[in-house]
């Protein structure tokens, strides 16, 4: 949970803490859609037709949704800090009794027998951190991080740059160069980025076309440059017909300081709706505000496109009772690095967004076979 990088890249913390990309191969997501214009497009969300809108609603105390995970604590694609059921998180059967209820409709947990696969396996993809392929689909799931989208680098010499002397280098981010992590990939899934991960002592100086951008770009500017570029690649590359889905930050739920300050999540129940503008509102300068500071400048880039937002901030904003805490199953871990009120346990909240976004993939192909 560190804010530091690591040269010549930043640690491998997956999706909630890195800009990172989750990838469909094969026709899974390329669907046979009729054009519609770009008004249409934004008009037209998956999520919210027919007076249903998934990404709002609210908390429902249910015990019988304790339902059995569809994984228990062996999943090998769990990190340990996050397995709850291993940690033994106190009240982890409690906090997945809360049942998101969408405004409008009703949401489905996805169905492991219909979707399983007995010829599933783990799979690799050269480049990519981990992944899986199922046969009898014939598509294959892989998880690629690219740190910012763009390219990006350590450069140890930045005289070219024009930066300071005293600097030992500098990170290169090209804004208009894609990663070559997900530039060839056949579809686009999701992104993170938060700027307070960046360090402070080694700079982030961003290019285009090449050279160095006069006057240098703050953090918040070149995200904005970063993003207007690479949505701009994704709408050039992509083929209008296949789904593409970008989903919005994940909130964080530190109460009385940030993570290297104290900060605690030990909530028994979800958070009321009246208080999550106290913290999460920008405008309140709260430690938890960069989920919707950086929701605003995606939402702004991602304007007249085809893009869909898989926006799971507000829902998650209730949650401040769902997270690891101090169940991290090391020891020393809350002494080293603060409790854990960034990332999700699993099972929980996870698996509501994994509910949601099946129901997108579904209702698309429904709309499709209709068309």
């Amino acid at each position: 949970m560190s804010p530091k990088l690591t040269s010549p890249l930043f640690p491998l913390l997956i999706i909630l803490l890195t800009f990172s990309s989750l990838y469909f191969f094969s026709s899974f997501l390329s669907l046979s859609q009729t054009p519609q214009s770009q008004s249409q497009s934004q008009s037209k969300s998956l999520a919210l037709s027919n007076n249903c809108n998934l990404f709002k609603g609210h908390w429902v105390f249910d015990p019988n949704h304790t339902t059995n995970p569809f994984y228990d604590a062996t999943c090998p694609f769990h990190r340990n800090a996050w397995n709850c059921i291993r940690n033994h998180r106190q009240n982890l059967t409690f906090i997945n009794s809360w049942k998101w209820v969408p405004r409008g409709c009703n949401l489905n947990r996805i169905d492991p027998v219909r979707v399983a696969d007995e010829g599933a396996k783990k799979w690799k993809k050269k480049g990519a951190w981990k992944g899986a392929y199922f046969p009898n689909f014939n598509v294959t799931v892989a998880y690629h991080r690219a740190v910012l989208l763009s390219n990006y680098k350590w450069q140890p010499k930045q005289s070219e740059a024009g930066i300071e002397d005293g600097l030992e280098g500098i990170y290169r981010v090209d804004v208009d160069v894609p990663a070559d992590d997900w530039a060839k990939i056949s579809g686009f899934m999701t992104s993170w980025w938060n700027h307070d991960k960046f360090p402070k002592e080694k700079q982030l100086v961003f290019y285009k076309a090449g050279e160095p951008i006069v006057p240098p770009l703050g953090i918040l500017d070149g995200l904005k440059v970063v993003l207007d570029n690479m949505v701009a690649s994704i709408q050039k590359d992509f083929p209008r017909n296949t789904l593409k889905f970008w989903r919005l930050q994940s909130p964080r739920h530190f109460y009385g300081g940030d993570w290297n300050q104290s900060g605690s999540c030990l909530f028994n129940k979800p958070l009321e709706e009246n208080e999550l503008d106290l913290w999460f509102e920008p405008r309140n300068n709260g430690v938890n505000k960069e989920a919707r500071q950086m929701n605003r400048v995606i939402e702004e880039a991602l304007q007249g496109t085809d893009i869909e937002l898989l926006d799971l901030t507000h829902l998650s904003e209730f949650r401040a009772d769902a997270h690891p805490a101090i169940w991290l199953g090391k020891q020393d871990a809350v002494a080293i690095w603060g409790q854990d009120c960034m990332h999700w346990c699993l099972p929980g909240v996870p698996d509501t967004w994994v509910d949601i976004l099946s129901q997108l993939i579904h209702d698309s192909f429904d709309r499709t076979d209709l068309l």
